[in-house]
């Protein structure tokens, strides 16, 4: 379903695209798409490849749009939202995808306009993102229902506290390294037992993949999704056994909780 709204995005990089290459699949016309970077050649490459206007500088398109993606690295996020808070339309929807930005200071930063923070993962670019958002105290559920929307159109979306965010950073939004981490051994494993490069990784992906689509479809716990492919004494127990021993499980937990409290460390800068 098409939404009759104007996005625009202060910053074109890899999450930025993976948001534009998502909700073009039918959610935002690419002519009501607005992008802004600062290099002449990221624009031209945007633009050529999904359809869309993008330009260095927002000045035509910033006080036009209805929804406004804040989506540049954290450490010149002060600098960005310096140059449009002024020029925003009042009734402006702000999402903010900088990690580390809170509400408070985005709500300071834009006096009138509704806000919401959003953490978003790449595979939107591929119509199977997982977000999550909280909204600021001026955003109501007419916006969070227009959040919902925008981000569904390519994958699935959850609002949360704000409270929460560093541990979605930390889950989801870093989550697709590890799952990519996780794919290319599981190749390596296939070409080490014999199998060809592209077959062992196509096994692979698909195997992730089919995985994750049973716990999302079947709604049964991972423990007994696995149990039914672990017969006693078979060839999955003795691969668990080994996962296990070599503490596969509590490098991933400890991955999540690393990135979370990076996440809070960039909160505080």
């Amino acid at each position: 379903m098409s939404m009759d709204l104007r996005v625009g995005f202060i910053g074109g990089g890899a999450m930025a695209e993976a948001i534009v290459a998502g909700i073009v699949q039918g959610t935002v016309s690419p002519s009501d798409i607005y992008v802004s970077d600062h290099k002449e050649a990221r624009c031209q490459q945007l633009a050529e490849q999904y359809g869309i206007h993008a330009s260095v500088g927002a000045d035509s398109f910033i006080g036009n749009v209805d929804v406004l993606f804040l989506a540049v690295k954290p450490q010149v996020a002060d600098k960005a939202i310096a140059e449009v808070r002024d020029k925003v339309g009042s009734k402006t929807l702000i999402l903010s995808i900088v990690a580390g930005l809170t509400l408070d200071v985005l709500e300071a930063s834009f006096a009138e306009q509704p806000v919401v923070r959003i953490m978003p993962n790449t595979p939107l670019s591929v119509g199977a993102g997982m977000s999550a958002f909280a909204c600021g105290t001026r955003a109501g559920r007419a916006e969070a229902a227009v959040v919902s929307e925008l981000l569904s159109a390519a994958g699935r979306a959850v609002e949360v506290a704000e409270s929460a965010m560093d541990a979605v950073t930390g889950l989801s939004g870093s989550g697709p390294a590890y799952v990519f981490l996780l794919i290319d051994a599981l190749s390596d494993g296939g070409v080490a037992a014999g199998l060809k490069r592209d077959a062992a990784t196509l096994l692979a992906a698909q195997t992730v993949y089919g995985a994750a689509k049973m716990v999302l479809e079947t709604g049964k716990h991972p423990d007994v999704l696995r149990d039914q492919v672990t017969s006693p004494a078979g060839t999955t127990i003795a691969g668990v056994r080994v996962l296990e021993n070599r503490g596969l499980r509590g490098a991933l937990i400890d991955a999540v909780l690393a990135a979370t409290e990076k996440s809070r460390e960039l909160g505080k800068k």
